[in-house]
């Protein structure tokens, strides 16, 4: 079986692993898939998903500050949350024979043929964020990231317990990018702990696409065919931030008319829980680059490292957010 979804669940990975970071100093060269030798910058070509939403633009920056302090080149692109995208930027990378690839997938599906490329132009794949449901684990030496399915049990065991005198809770939930691993998993771990109690019915649950804009354009739809809602579930901050703004246009209160449940905590998402517009935040850090140069270091020296590293999160109530937000980094 390929590392899917279920396979993630109880790695670890040592804090040296996460933390670990040298500086790679020297002149650039010729970059390879293999070997290399000297003080010659490591090339890492990594794809981006986009720009769609708070979280990954820290993702972004995290990865570029990342590579600088490490001294490793990185070529960078921007798919536009389009997976011919991605798939064009690696075909690219593997031209340009760069050492490692890294790419955060835009969906799960359809990696085989790209990858078994990049396999046989024997340059390794890290996979960051996002998985890929593929059979042949062997396509690509790791995944670094979260455990989607346990945030969404977080998300889930908060519900069950801010609702255990409810008769009735109606919930609409917000899905990520249709396909995509976060959107898939969250869903799925959030399920698996609210159908215990049938007292909780989903009775809407349609993509927001990860983006504000999707968040309040979707809500502004649910709340006209599902105006007694009590919970809103969003699969990250920004959709959440916008259910938020179609909420209050309907003359509701966010936090208390409607309670929120999110993913993410960023600053944004962060504000609006302290303010009391979110109930709920579950951790999703999307601060990876310096565990990705670490990864990406180890494997061009030739070092192995586990095939699946988590990454350590938390969850936030509205006085956990207060404490937080002043130290907090995106």
């Amino acid at each position: 079986m390929g590392l899917t979804r279920r396979g993630f669940l109880g790695a670890t990975v040592s804090a040296a692993a996460l933390m670990g970071l040298s500086a790679c100093g020297g002149v650039d060269s010729a970059p390879g898939g293999s070997g290399g030798g000297g003080d010659a910058k490591i090339v890492l070509g990594f794809a981006q998903v986009g720009a769609e939403s708070g979280w990954r633009t820290a993702n972004t920056k995290s990865v570029q500050d990342a590579a600088k302090d490490a001294g490793i080149d990185l070529k960078f692109s921007d798919a536009q949350q389009k997976q011919e995208n991605q798939i064009k930027a690696i075909r690219s990378y593997i031209q340009q024979k760069v050492d490692v690839i890294a790419f955060s997938p835009v969906v799960e599906s359809g990696w085989d043929t790209v990858l078994k490329e990049a396999k046989t132009a024997n340059i390794p794949v890290v996979l960051t964020d996002r998985a890929v449901d593929s059979a042949d684990d062997s396509l690509y030496v790791t995944f670094l990231g979260s455990d989607f399915v346990a945030e969404g049990k977080k998300a889930g065991d908060w519900v069950v317990k801010e609702f255990a005198d409810a008769s009735t809770v109606k919930i609409a939930q917000l899905e990520g990018t249709t396909g995509s691993a976060p959107a898939i998993d969250r869903a799925e771990g959030f399920a698996d702990v609210i159908k215990a109690d049938p007292k909780f019915t989903i009775v809407a649950s349609q993509t927001g696409d990860f983006t504000r804009a999707g968040g309040k354009q979707v809500t502004e739809a649910l709340l006209k065919s599902n105006p007694d809602i009590n919970l809103i579930y969003a699969h990250n901050d920004d959709m959440g931030l916008g259910a938020i703004e179609a909420i209050e246009a309907a003359g509701k209160v966010p936090g208390q008319d409607i309670k929120l449940v999110t993913v993410d905590a960023v600053k944004d998402g962060m504000t609006a829980l302290s303010e009391g517009k979110i109930n709920f935040i579950v951790e999703c850090s999307p601060l990876l680059g310096p565990q990705l140069m670490d990864v990406v270091k180890k494997v061009k020296a030739g070092e192995s490292v586990e095939k699946r590293i988590l990454t350590e999160e938390t969850t936030f109530t509205p006085e956990q957010a207060k404490e937080a937000l002043p130290s907090r980094q995106y």
